[in-house]
């Protein structure tokens, strides 16, 4: 829990008084290893803070093979099917434990209290809010102006385990080409 503190802090300092009204309202949860964390159909009741693990969010599809995945979700970072959050309307996808999660989550309810009780709970709700639409704009423009192999290469400068870690599969799917298009870039590159 203290990692979200420290993330916060390097934004901005948090009174004791206040972290200790916003952390008591965080609940710690783990899923296993390809887990839903939200389903598709179900809203989004969390905005949570990754401890460990990798998270992706998908598009799924009656044949699993034509999934979209775009998103992914790592250490240190707000996770939320925000959209679904805001609006309190059903999730259009699924968000899923790509490897063993574990984070701290806040409901759409403990929230609204944190931003009523707390000096810094609205800005704690515009800093993760934030940086949920720079993960989002950032991939729309890499899609939008830059190639496969750009996407592929820019992936793996900013998150170096991911080779490791995340199924080529899924992430052919986020760079937006066929598991064949990205073994003939990956060859190319090599």
């Amino acid at each position: 829990m203290l990692n979200i503190r420290e993330y916060i802090e390097e934004t901005v300092s948090i009174s004791d008084a206040d972290w200790q009204f916003f952390s008591s309202k965080l609940i710690c949860r783990s899923f296993k290893k390809k887990a839903m964390i939200l389903n598709m159909g179900d809203t989004e009741n969390y905005i949570s803070f990754i401890e460990k693990g990798i998270a992706r969010f998908v598009i799924p599809k009656e044949d699993v093979d034509k999934e979209i995945t775009f998103g992914f979700c790592f250490k240190n970072e707000f996770i939320s099917a925000y959209d679904s959050f805001l609006l309190r309307k059903p999730a259009l996808y699924n968000v899923q434990a790509l490897t063993p999660i574990t984070m701290w989550s806040i409901s759409y309810a403990d929230l609204q209290e944190v931003y009523q009780h707390t000096v810094i709970g609205n800005l704690i709700g515009r800093l993760s809010s934030e940086r949920l639409f720079l993960i989002k704009s950032k991939r729309e423009q890499s899609l939008l102006n830059e190639t496969a192999t750009e996407r592929y290469l820019k992936l793996f400068t900013d998150r170096p385990k991911l080779i490791k870690e995340i199924p080529l599969k899924y992430i052919a799917s986020y760079i937006g080409v066929t598991p064949q298009a990205l073994s003939r870039i990956r060859k190319q590159i090599s």
